[in-house]
């Protein structure tokens, strides 16, 4: 239990820090272009990268804690950061093809999806 309420606690955090990062992107440079969603996408894989790696290998910490930050904050803060760490760790393990799959699937039927979900709300 105590590591659900410490993962939702840190979701919490890294949810309110994507919210603030993108609305102030968006302000500085405007929302023709999502920048602020570039770049916590961006900095979120950076930062799951960075930490996984150090928290694996070089600085051992308690894995609930590590559940903490790699799922609840960095979770929160981009979905983006996972589907890259998990994909890289494809390509790590020699896993080419399956990291190609993974790249494929998640962006051209994530869109198609988007679109599916989009005409069937609009349609009701």
């Amino acid at each position: 239990m105590y590591r659900i309420v410490l993962i939702g606690a840190a979701g919490l955090i890294g949810t309110l820090a994507r919210y603030w990062l993108s609305g102030w992107a968006d302000e500085r440079w405007g929302a023709t272009f999502p920048a602020g969603t570039l770049i916590v996408n961006l900095l979120g894989c950076l930062a799951i990268g960075f930490l996984f790696q150090a928290t694996e290998e070089k600085y051992l910490i308690d894995p609930v804690l590590r559940s903490a930050i790699l799922v609840g904050l960095l979770g929160g803060f981009t979905t983006f950061s996972s589907f890259g760490v998990q994909t890289f760790n494809l390509l790590r393990e020699g896993e080419i093809f399956l990291a190609g799959i993974n790249v494929a699937v998640s962006n051209v039927a994530g869109l198609i999806l988007v679109w599916v979900g989009y005409t069937v709300s609009r349609s009701l």
